[in-house]
């Protein structure tokens, strides 16, 4: 052996030392604040393997600080990212059964999400994240509800002839299915839009309505509740291959992690609703309620409308829908 190949084998052999004996680190991205619910998510797990001590270490890159919101799910499938949260529907584009999971009346409250988490439809996308060296280590939903500037809405009928902000393409399509004008902006665009007069009416989520403010833009608010309209699942998703390359020590300890990280996030996203009605109530807002009538309504306008449209793009689309609406 040469004196450069000596040097070579020796410089490669101190490399493979080197990173067995520092920790292995995986870089996190999203696109919230520390103080929001989805940050604190990915802390638990990033603190949970620290505690564990099986030399892994979570880096976590918060407020678009990595990549761009809509612009996660491609780098973590090929494995450019270790692992992110963000809303499935984003990837929608690259799988289109991933729109199921942002789609009106498909879940009634957070205990039906959880129920959907662990249910069939839910092992259907997670063989089709498969397919992008993708998968799940903690699921959850988080909800949201409608505000009038003028008036209260809880059906169908509320929103004829009002300029609304939806949020997202099937919502857009039930809510012109009712009759309203869609006006499509950033959620962080409706108080000036409100405040303007340029829209009368918004869907948005729990968080969005109060980190926005825009109770000091509207007569009403109907609040996620029993029964709601607007879930979006926004799951915490690694790269499968990454997962699989880590010790048992390192996946048991991510994996346990994971598990308290969830029990969390469903607790959490249950107290945000009714923090937003209060915070709703003590700046002066009426609180409307929807009732399971309204919430039939809707769902058989969105029948029509966005699940028909659904199951005519997505080739697989109707029966992935049904494994959706067969969760009780």
């Amino acid at each position: 052996m040469n004196t450069l190949l000596k040097s070579a084998v020796a410089a490669l052999a101190l490399v493979a030392a080197g990173s067995i004996a520092g920790a292995t680190e995986l870089r996190l991205s999203h696109q919230w604040s520390n103080n929001d619910i989805r940050h604190k998510v990915a802390q638990i797990v990033a603190d949970g393997v620290a505690e564990a001590d099986v030399d892994l270490e979570i880096k976590i890159f918060g407020s678009k600080s990595l990549f761009k919101p809509r612009e996660q799910y491609k780098p973590l499938s090929r494995g450019q990212l270790d692992m992110t949260v963000l809303p499935l529907s984003y990837a929608g584009g690259q799988q289109p059964a991933f729109n199921l999971t942002l789609m009106p009346g498909l879940v009634k409250n957070h205990d039906h999400a959880a129920r959907l988490n662990e249910s069939p439809f839910m092992e259907a996308l997670e063989a089709k994240m498969a397919e992008d060296d993708v998968m799940v280590l903690v699921h959850g939903y988080l909800a949201g509800g409608f505000a009038g500037k003028d008036k209260c809405i809880t059906k169908p009928a509320d929103v004829e002839g009002l300029q609304t902000r939806a949020a997202g393409k099937s919502f857009e399509q039930m809510l012109a299915g009712a009759g309203a004008s869609i006006a499509s902006m950033a959620s962080s665009e409706i108080y000036n839009a409100m405040q303007t007069g340029v829209l009368s009416a918004a869907n948005t989520s729990s968080s969005s309505f109060v980190s926005y403010r825009i109770y000091e833009q509207v007569s009403c608010y109907t609040p996620a509740g029993d029964v709601a309209l607007w879930f979006m699942y926004q799951p915490l998703l690694m790269n499968k291959s990454t997962f699989e390359g880590l010790t048992e020590d390192q996946q048991a300890a991510l994996l346990a992690a994971s598990e308290k990280a969830q029990a969390y996030y469903l607790e959490e996203a249950k107290k945000e609703d009714a923090a937003s009605a209060k915070v709703f109530a003590d700046a002066g807002v009426e609180i409307a309620e929807m009732s399971q009538a309204d919430f039939e309504a809707w769902r058989a306008l969105a029948q029509e409308t966005s699940y028909a449209k659904f199951v005519e793009e997505v080739p697989d689309g109707q029966e992935l829908l049904d494994m959706a609406l067969s969760v009780e």
